[in-house]
């Protein structure tokens, strides 16, 4: 596999990566966007956090973060999902664009174990963007991520909750030491929607466990 060496042929990559096939409401599905991912992924590629790493990315949805990672020179990545769907389409990707060292599994996030050692996590959950989304879904996550011992956590967060996570994170032993901001859009894909795209302000931050 050739070696990426700038951004923006890692986002080229990464648009091939379709969309949710079926969304469900009731997991608020949203697409990463090719351009938030690729930056996310080139910024902890330059950290030091990908290459020759594991990596895992929980509630991967099609796969992006795992699949942009073993682009990157991952030594092994692992994609997790609840939804059949997203998982299927993701090994579809993975074949074609012959990525060998990536393994996607169906599971809930909360229920999986893994006895692999893994260095990074990535992981975009459900964070409260709908109104009447679950909340708090976000923060099993962070729990699943130290549950499983890595060393870095990226995890996507409502930059409106900054505060009270920047103070969640410290009471967990996580030291943050970047905080990425983005504008994430929401296209119209489920009824409720009233508008085309709206952008929503998300933050992920950057975590080492301690």
């Amino acid at each position: 596999m050739k070696k990426i060496t700038r951004k923006k042929h890692l986002e080229m990559r990464l648009q091939s990566i379709p969309a949710h096939p079926k969304p469900k409401v009731g997991l608020e599905q949203y697409t990463t966007p090719s351009i938030i991912a690729s930056d996310l992924i080139w910024n902890a590629f330059s950290l030091g956090d990908i290459e020759d790493k594991n990596i895992i990315d929980l509630g991967c949805g099609t796969g992006v973060f795992a699949i942009g990672s073993a682009l990157m020179g991952a030594n092994y990545s692992i994609g997790v999902d609840i939804d059949d769907d997203s998982i299927d389409l993701a090994n579809d990707v993975k074949d074609k664009l012959k990525v060998g060292n990536v393994d996607f599994i169906v599971s809930d996030v909360c229920d999986f174990n893994q006895s692999t050692n893994l260095n990074t996590v990535f992981q975009n959950p459900p964070f409260g963007s709908q109104r009447n989304a679950d909340a708090g879904q976000d923060l099993k996550f962070i729990q699943k991520s130290i549950e499983l011992d890595c060393d870095v956590l990226y995890s996507f967060h409502m930059a409106s909750t900054e505060e009270f996570l920047i103070k969640y994170y410290n009471d967990n032993n996580l030291e943050i030491t970047h905080i990425f901001r983005y504008k994430f859009p929401i296209p119209k894909i489920y009824d409720f929607h009233t508008k085309e795209k709206q952008n929503v302000d998300v933050i992920v931050i950057r975590a080492e466990l301690k």
